[in-house]
């Protein structure tokens, strides 16, 4: 685990991003832990969040691509804030896309798409907060690929999420990563792991007591990804 890593861990506990308790996920699982990206408010926060996605970026594709698709709602301040710290930490100018949830039918920049409009010829990096299901990309993926006019036209390099929550998909035995990656075609990482939290987090005096530690176990036990 890289120094970036560990301070991104700590970085998300003291953000109230990543907390510890009893949730109730979208796909009706109670889970020990919960992460929302949404509790990223302040320009500090973002400034900095910019920089760990750009640092992980960087590290699994390299600088090998010209888009950063950041889809509604929450992939479009992740985006921004990472194609800033990327001109700033790398010195290359990435562009970000967004899609509208409803399309715009007026104005210079109408259609479907916020911010650059992906073209045949474009490498892109989808960027999200975190996968459970692995469902999102399925909304996601059909929309880049729609502004193709030649099939393999836009090259989707790969997928960058904050957390690998290293549980299995709803109908998989396999994580919702994994999935994504063998579904696609190309791989989707994660800044950190679950493992990589509990490593950093359950030690004397950390986040992660032995009580939280036992409910992640249990956890794990039922819905970890094989």
């Amino acid at each position: 685990m890289t120094d970036y890593q560990k301070e991104f861990i700590n970085f998300m506990v003291d953000s109230q991003v990543l907390k510890f308790g009893e949730f109730t996920l979208k796909s009706g699982r109670v889970s020990p832990f919960f992460m929302n990206a949404g509790a990223y408010v302040t320009g500090t926060q973002l400034m900095k969040l910019g920089e760990y996605y750009a640092k992980a970026i960087h590290e699994n594709f390299g600088d090998d691509f010209d888009v950063l698709f950041g889809p509604a709602y929450k992939g479009i301040p992740l985006a921004t804030a990472c194609v800033i710290a990327y001109a700033k930490l790398y010195g290359k100018e990435i562009k970000y896309c967004s899609d509208r949830k409803e399309e715009k039918d007026h104005g210079a920049d109408k259609g479907s798409l916020l911010g650059y409009k992906i073209k045949d010829g474009d490498r892109v990096v989808i960027i999200e907060d975190v996968t459970t299901s692995g469902k999102s990309i399925e909304e996601t993926y059909p929309k880049i690929k729609a502004q193709e006019t030649v099939a393999g036209g836009i090259k989707i390099i790969g997928e960058i999420v904050s957390l690998d929550r290293m549980e299995k998909a709803l109908d998989s035995s396999k994580s919702a990563l994994q999935v994504i990656s063998e579904k696609y075609g190309f791989p989707a990482k994660a800044i950190v792991s679950m493992k990589d939290v509990i490593e950093v987090l359950n030690v004397p005096g950390g986040i992660i007591t032995e009580e939280i530690k036992a409910k992640l176990d249990l956890y794990y036990a039922e819905y970890g990804a094989k």
